[in-house]
């Protein structure tokens, strides 16, 4: 009986499981320095026009705009101070016992994962300002369990903040009447909006959204990365 040639028989077997495994390895590699996750650059024009003011729907390479506030610290903030760390920017009130509450408990949240984290600050903005004085901000921080030195809760003219919700972060509807942060102006909104290194708007997520604050988790660390 003529013997059967083993080797043979099998190297080409063997062949494929050589050229399959090679393949798998480069495609992780290739996952691992080329990640397909992005974000993209909004602009004005991407957004729902009714957080758009109409004179800003054309602007192109928006970023967030120079402000000039004080934090709970007592310390100023300006644009420059932030320019080069990932943000995350929400617009709330202290005495606020509706949706603010909610949005600070899951920033917390937010703060508890991005602990060992570089490069990310949160701006905790008032929308009453004349209210939140900077003891009332260090009370609220305290109380919440908010505090850490990359959270600032901000105060400031309240023109300003209002200035920065409508036309710099776009994170709330222009539905009072006037829209230039005089005493019959209001500003309430879920949206907590990211920026990244350069002042660019990256994302918008619903801040009462346990689902959504985790995506912001995951396209925040994104981004952190990115710079690494």
């Amino acid at each position: 009986m003529k013997k059967q040639n083993v080797t043979g028989s099998t190297a080409p077997w063997q062949l494929i499981a050589l050229l399959i495994t090679f393949t798998v390895a480069v495609a992780v590699g290739v996952v691992i320095l080329y990640p397909n996750k992005s974000l993209p650059i909004l602009q004005p024009s991407d957004l729902n026009p009714a957080l758009v003011d109409a004179q800003d729907w054309s602007r192109e390479q928006h970023t967030i705009a120079s402000f000039n506030l004080i934090n709970q610290f007592g310390d100023t903030v300006r644009l420059q101070d932030v320019l080069g760390d990932v943000l995350i920017a929400d617009f709330f009130f202290t005495r606020c016992a509706t949706i603010c509450p909610i949005m600070t408990s899951n920033l917390t949240k937010v703060r508890d994962v991005l602990e060992e984290e570089k490069g990310w600050r949160i701006l905790s903005h008032s929308v009453t300002p004349e209210a939140d004085s900077v003891p009332v901000l260090r009370d609220y921080a305290l109380r919440m369990n908010a505090e850490h030195s990359n959270w600032w809760f901000l105060t400031g003219a309240k023109e300003e903040i209002y200035r920065l919700a409508r036309r710099s972060y776009f994170a709330c509807y222009d539905e009072a009447s006037g829209g230039d942060g005089g005493m019959q102006d209001f500003v309430h909104t879920e949206n907590v909006v990211l920026v990244d290194q350069l002042g660019r708007l990256r994302g918008f997520y619903d801040g009462t959204s346990e689902s959504s604050m985790n995506q912001l988790i995951e396209d925040c660390l994104w981004l952190i990365g990115q710079k690494k």
